[in-house]
């Protein structure tokens, strides 16, 4: 296979320094391209577990790795305010000699924001805001000299982060998601990565070539944005372990089947793997759900790396 596989961890499901210090260190020492997780402070429902916090955790990475992208998937302009969203980035990315992947999103999670105090806003409000967000994200990592901007929610007046990033432009700013009307031509119009979560390679393709048309109108080349896809693994080493694992989980058959979820033993992971390839993902990221089964990535990567 040509295209990247990366892991993908959802950080509010038991998260902790031990568990990140070993997955960062086995992910790293496998292979995989790069590692990416969520920034949530809780699961959707209780009971509550532990949630490392994102930055830190990503700080700590920065600088006890040396080869792999990494990044998240994604951080919401909900609660995490853009300019120093912005600010951390490119020191991030210094710090790891230019291997950060910005992720940014609306947000959507209520409990967290019910439980922490943010303001989730309705659909519409919500998406302005993200839409000023990226603005003043992208003003402050990719334009020169002092930025100004003023909006709704965001203002800038004359403001720079110094030092510069090293990286001409920063890190590049990832976009998720798969709305036509407002999602993805905001991707054509500021992103350098979009990605598409929990979805079959059908759609994935269908949307990636809408994606090439809003680049095209926007005056950009198709080849300026990373295409990447994010879906659930359910990988065993034989057929019953694949089993166990779906029977363990909190999705049906018929869920399995709707979101596309990656499923099965080594070549059938490397063939669906495969699909997103040829529908025009240029990265897979699996999530790993098991935090602890170190065991279990050391056997995917034997398989299909």
């Amino acid at each position: 296979m040509s295209v990247d596989v990366a892991i993908f961890l959802e950080g509010q499901n038991g998260l902790n320094w031990g568990n990140w210090k070993r997955i960062v260190r086995s992910v790293e020492d496998l292979g995989f391209a790069a590692l990416y997780r969520s920034d949530h402070f809780t699961n959707m429902r209780p009971p509550d577990i532990d949630s490392l916090e994102l930055w830190i955790s990503l700080a700590w990475l920065a600088d006890n790795t040396s080869r792999m992208e990494f990044g998240q998937l994604v951080s919401p302009i909900s609660f995490r305010n853009p300019i120093f969203a912005a600010r951390m980035a490119k020191d991030l990315d210094d710090l790891s000699g230019g291997r950060f992947i910005l992720g940014l999103g609306a947000g959507w999670q209520e409990h967290e924001h019910e439980k922490f105090g943010f303001d989730l806003l309705k659909i519409g409000p919500r998406f302005d805001r993200f839409e000023e967000g990226v603005e003043v994200v992208h003003r402050l990592l990719k334009g020169e000299g002092p930025a100004s901007f003023s909006g709704k929610y965001f203002h800038l007046n004359e403001a720079e982060l110094l030092p510069r990033p090293q990286r001409k432009g920063g890190p590049p700013i990832l976009i998720g998601g798969r709305g036509r009307k407002r999602t993805l031509p905001l991707i054509a119009r500021l992103a350098d990565e979009w990605n598409m979560g929990f979805r079959p390679a059908e759609t994935f393709a269908a949307l990636n070539t809408y994606l090439d048309e809003l680049l095209v109108s926007e005056g950009r080349r198709p080849e300026e944005i990373r295409r990447t896809i994010a879906n659930t693994i359910f990988f065993g080493r034989d057929d019953r372990e694949v089993k166990r694992k779906i029977e363990e989980s909190d999705y049906s058959e018929d869920g399995i089947k709707k979101f596309g979820m990656i499923v099965g033993t080594g070549q059938e992971i490397a063939d669906r793997i495969g699909e997103y390839e040829e529908a025009g993902a240029q990265r897979v990221m699996l999530q790993w759900l098991d935090l602890d089964d170190l065991d279990g990535l050391e056997a995917l990567a034997k398989a299909i790396l």
